[in-house]
């Protein structure tokens, strides 16, 4: 038996190590562009813009991505005023996340 297509032999371990390191990657680019989203989605509610239908279809795509989420950490904060921390504490959530799924597939490698 050649040890390049042997049972879990070289190839096998390679395509282990490759489908790793993928859905490594594609966890950290997911969660840096859900960040990245989630920051868009707090300046755009920050800052009035001037009316074009392409920064309504803009704002209502952030607003349809970015609420969902961050209804989840309204319910379970208590409000402080007109200080919303939900932002903050779901992006804080999606880096633990990464860091959590980043070191446990580093078990694989």
């Amino acid at each position: 038996m050649h040890p390049e297509i042997g049972f879990m032999g070289v190839t096998h371990a390679g395509l282990v190590l490759d489908a790793v390191s993928s859905v490594q990657n594609f966890v950290r680019v997911f969660v840096y562009l859900y960040i990245f989203l989630i920051l868009a989605y707090v300046i755009t509610s920050w800052i009035r813009l001037p009316y074009s239908p392409w920064l309504n279809r803009i704002q209502r795509f952030l607003y349809d991505v970015c609420d969902p989420y961050l209804r989840l950490f309204r319910r379970i904060l208590p409000p402080l005023g007109p200080l919303d921390l939900s932002p903050m504490v779901a992006v804080i959530a999606l880096w633990l996340l990464d860091r959590l799924l980043i070191t446990v597939l580093e078990q694989f490698h």
